[in-house]
This record gives C-alpha cells, sequence and structure tokens, in this order.
C-alpha cells in the first residue's frame, strides 16, 4: 500500500499545507481529461460528482441539466447549506433535477491523506439500497473503505455543522489551548449536530458514526481542515477578513454558520457553539469574548 511506502510524502503534504500550495506532490491519472465544455463532462457520465461549493452549486447543477442523461444518479460532496433557501445539497440537486437519484459521500477524508492511500473510510447517504451498493463498489478502494447510509438528512446535516465546530476548535488552538479545550468542544459539538439533525429528522446513530462524529473528529483536530485553519488564525487575533482574503479555498463553515444558526432556530434547537461562531465570524465578535462567553453559560445537565 502507497502510505505504507511513501512516508515523506505525508511530510511533504504538511509542509505544503503550511506553504500554501495544494497538492503539487500528485499527478493526476493519464486517464483523467479537462474540458471546458460541461456537456463534454456529463453527457455520457454514469454517475456525476457534484464537488461545488455551497454557493455555486444550483448555478453549476442547473446547468449540468440539460446534458445528463436521465436516471443517472448525482453524488454531492458538497458540507455545506443554501445560504438563501437553508437547503442542503440533496435538495438543491432535486430542485435542479428532478428524476435523478442523489446520494451523498462524506466522513472523515482530508483529501491528502486519501491521495497518500492511507487507510480511511467515508459513507455514501442514499435511500434506494441498490444504487447505493453499486455507489460503494464505485468509490471503495484498497485503502478507502465505503459504507452505505439510508439517513441523508443525517449525513448531510453532520458534514455541514462540523465545519462550524472545527473554526471554534482552532480558535481554542490559536489562542494556546490544549486537548482538554479540542475535547470539550468536539463533545459539546456532537449534542449541537446531534439535536439540530434529529430535529430535522436524521438518525441518532448516523451522529455516532463516520459523517458525524468521525468527521468531527478529524475536521477539529487537523491543521489540512480549511475551517480548523480560519479558527486558529481567528484564535491568534486575526480578523475574518484578513482570514479569508489570505484564503484561495472556501471555508465552508463560515458560510454556513448563519444558516445553520437559522435552522436552529427554526426548529427550536440550542447551539450555543455554532451562534458563537457566527458572532465571530459575522459579526465582529474578537474569539476571546465568544470562548468566555460559552464558558459563563448557566450550569446544566450534560443530558438536557
Amino acid at each position: 500500500m502507497l502510505w505504507a511506502r511513501r512516508p515523506e510524502l505525508a511530510e511533504q503534504i504538511n509542509r505544503e499545507h503550511v506553504n500554501g500550495d495544494y497538492l503539487p506532490a500528485f499527478t493526476l491519472p493519464d486517464q483523467l481529461r479537462a474540458t471546458s465544455s460541461l456537456e463534454e463532462a456529463v453527457g455520457n457520465a454514469d454517475v456525476l460528482v457534484m464537488a461545488v461549493p455551497s454557493h455555486g452549486y444550483r448555478d453549476v447543477a442547473a446547468q449540468a441539466a440539460r446534458y445528463v442523461r436521465p436516471w443517472v444518479p448525482i453524488v454531492s460532496l458538497t458540507k455545506g447549506l443554501e445560504g438563501s433557501s437553508r437547503k442542503r445539497m440533496s435538495e438543491v440537486t432535486r430542485d435542479e433535477m428532478p428524476g435523478h437519484p442523489v446520494a451523498v459521500l462524506t466522513g472523515p477524508n482530508l483529501a491528502k491523506e486519501i491521495l497518500i492511500g492511507q487507510p480511511a473510510a467515508s459513507v455514501v447517504a442514499i435511500d434506494n439500497v441498490d444504487i447505493a451498493a453499486e455507489l460503494q463498489r464505485i468509490f471503495s478502494r484498497p485503502s478507502l473503505r465505503i459504507y452505505t447510509n439510508a439517513d441523508v438528512v443525517g449525513c448531510e446535516v453532520g458534514g455541514v455543522v462540523k465545519n462550524v465546530i472545527a473554526i471554534a476548535a482552532g480558535m481554542a488552538e490559536g489562542m494556546g489551548f490544549g486537548d482538554n479545550s479540542r475535547a470539550t468542544l468536539i463533545t459539546r459539538g456532537l449534542a449541537e449536530m446531534t439535536r439540530l439533525g434529529v430535529a430535522m429528522g436524521g438518525q441518532p446513530a448516523t451522529f455516532a458514526g463516520l459523517a458525524g462524529m468521525g468527521d468531527l473528529i478529524a475536521t477539529c483536530s487537523s491543521k489540512q481542515s480549511r475551517n480548523n485553519m480560519v479558527g486558529f488564525q481567528l484564535g491568534e487575533g486575526k480578523l475574518i477578513s484578513e482570514v479569508l482574503a489570505s484564503m484561495t479555498m472556501v471555508a465552508e463553515g463560515v458560510k454556513s454558520s448563519p444558516s445553520v444558526l437559522d435552522l436552529a432556530r427554526r426548529h427550536d434547537v440550542e447551539m450555543p457553539i455554532t451562534e458563537q461562531m457566527v458572532a465571530v465570524c459575522h459579526q465582529g465578535r474578537p474569539a476571546r469574548e465568544a470562548l468566555a462567553a460559552l464558558m459563563q453559560r448557566s450550569r446544566k445537565s450534560e443530558m438536557e
């Protein structure tokens, strides 16, 4: 397996992240061809994978819908919400591509580790057993184990909320706090994620799995996570405008946090970490004030 033979790549990946580069150590497969024609890209596809940031997802889906063949499954990799409608990407896909089966691929899948071939697992979520099994076969690799899950709502909510919590975990690290603080934010963040997901129709068990706790741990703990690094820089005292201006990729947690908080209020769900991340990322609240506000909340049972 590649991960066992090439430990030097792991070190190079860490250096590339620090330097702001994106995967220069890897060569794309010869079979992969780039095209500027959406019709050429999707017209003969047997499966269409959508890896488009949430703010542009609907437009691309609407354009692709003109060319994709009937009944071709659509797989979303996007862990965000549409800002205007608060819809999940599977809902947006159904709006723009009616009649197509819609699946979600999610989990603790930091791209650079997947490319090295380090052992990892992911979840393909769709409520059609036969399509789930075929997508499981297609995406499985010797070092990437794919599980199926019929809970599309829960898997999508997990993928969205974990990005918001990762900003908080990064903030704590940027302020110099250690593992206890990270563990506290991960655990209480999981509680927020589960409350919202269940209120929206997700299954509780989903949030204890790869799409919930697994993705949350990876994103809150890794410097490869864009959302975690946004939080880290905020914790160091930088302004959100400075942080975002320095980035070449999208941190979905920043964009999604107001939508997550709005959904929480619609469903009468308490999400204090999310509330503070909205205050920091969109209302100019200093990171230290946000963390202090979380610590000073009224005493209560962990089971509430």
